[in-house]
């Protein structure tokens, strides 16, 4: 595998985390084990995003989806949300991460609500790295959002219709603050984006890879790197535009 250019990283990466139920199954244990599997998969992409430099990470860790799954699979991924709270927060500490999240985060409850506002406000001060989390997260229900805040300083005054650009939506998103990604990892081998990050995704590039998400480690993520700076950007120039 070639090296990847430092000069050329992807700032913000995006990755759906998909294939944990299925590695269970290979594995004869159930899909809470798979989870528990692809918990672990999560601190190393993390700890190798920050090694290598990359300024964003943001995960479809919980999609407003996963709450029509099982109860007993839904409180499962929920404890073990509380848990990497409990026991990654002070690694983020060290590692110099900012934690951030975007959703419905309301829905989760206590006492995950109070501990991810916990390690949120902890890790406020941290720039090395931004760890975004997507929980309960739909991209459609945030695009509704967005338009009904909007609404709604329309109605009280605040905005007016003719004042609404991309810009300005894009300031009504969860991800406000946030560069859009640059690149999308999808594992599992299925070839869709299920509803992640839709308005902010116009131009990222996407990567699907058969691995299931248990097995990803850094060198799948070095070859989607890779993979990725092979790529030319044109956001709808031609290449000859990008030259002059």
């Amino acid at each position: 595998m070639n090296e990847i250019d430092p000069k050329r990283l992807p700032q913000h990466i995006a990755i759906i985390m998909d294939g944990n139920g299925r590695w269970a199954e290979r594995h004869a244990m159930g899909r809470v084990l798979g989870h528990r599997k692809g918990a672990h998969a999560v601190r190393s992409t993390v700890k190798a995003c920050r090694r290598i430099g990359v300024r964003c990470l943001t995960l479809y860790a919980f999609s407003m989806e996963n709450w029509l799954r099982p109860r007993t699979e839904v409180r499962a991924l929920l404890s073990l949300l509380e848990d990497y709270l409990e026991t990654e927060t002070g690694e983020m500490m060290a590692q110099d991460i900012r934690l951030t999240a975007i959703g419905n985060l309301s829905s989760l409850g206590e006492p995950i609500s109070r501990k991810l506002a916990e390690s949120i406000a902890r890790t406020a001060e941290n720039n090395g790295m931004v760890l975004n989390l997507a929980l309960s997260y739909g991209g459609r229900d945030e695009i509704v959002a967005a338009a009904g805040r909007i609404a709604s300083d329309v109605v009280a005054g605040t905005i007016v219709p003719d004042q609404v650009t991309k810009e300005l939506f894009g300031r009504y998103l969860y991800t406000t603050g946030l560069p859009d990604p640059d690149l999308l990892i999808r594992t599992g081998g299925e070839c869709r984006i299920s509803n992640f990050l839709l308005w902010q995704m116009a131009y990222t590039e996407f990567y699907f890879t058969e691995v299931l998400w248990p097995d990803f480690r850094e060198r799948h993520l070095l070859r989607a790197i890779v993979d990725y700076q092979q790529r030319e950007r044109r956001f709808g120039l031609t290449s000859e535009q990008l030259k002059a």
